[in-house]
């Protein structure tokens, strides 16, 4: 698989554009709201985003040797932050790591292969450094759909998710 490293800053700009939207979504929403049980595989809008945050930290610290997040088993990647003002501080400042990380990524070194240990299976696991990075954004993606659907369901403004209309600021 090739991966260009503009394809890699580009994600990480729509990354940060998608989770800026989230979180004027989520400004000023309960708790109570943001914690309700919506049947979703991590239940609510907070566990979920705090999950993709989680996620995100775990990623970085593989991709870049920089500190995982305090929590490095799976089952606690929902408790990562407490409220929506917390997660929304924490998803801003990760943002900026991994926009930050992506602006020195160059194409070779989106080459060979990762070796990392993976608690999903419990031991060392290695795979392609672009199967790696191709699977970070993806998972945002399809966990911020479960956010988006969760946002909806709770009457909420959902943000617009589509890679065509960011705005160029963003870009």
């Amino acid at each position: 698989m090739l991966l260009a490293a503009d394809h890699v800053r580009l994600m990480a700009r729509y990354n940060a554009w998608q989770n800026a939207q989230v979180m004027r979504a989520i400004d000023g929403v309960s708790r109570k709201v943001l914690t309700e049980d919506h049947g979703a595989f991590f239940g609510s809008i907070l566990g979920t985003l705090n999950h993709i945050l989680w996620a995100d930290q775990m990623w970085l610290s593989r991709f870049d040797a920089s500190a995982a997040p305090p929590e490095t088993r799976f089952e606690q990647s929902t408790t990562l932050t407490p409220t929506g003002a917390a997660w929304s501080a924490e998803r801003f400042t990760t943002d900026g790591r991994i926009k930050a990380w992506a602006g020195r990524v160059h194409s070779i070194d989106l080459t060979g292969n990762l070796t990392f240990y993976s608690g999903s299976v419990g031991g060392e696991i290695t795979r392609p450094v672009a199967t790696c990075v191709t699977h970070f954004f993806n998972h945002q993606t399809h966990h911020r759909g479960q956010v988006h659907a969760m946002l909806t369901r709770a009457g909420l403004s959902a943000p617009i998710t589509d890679l065509v209309f960011m705005p160029e600021e963003a870009q």
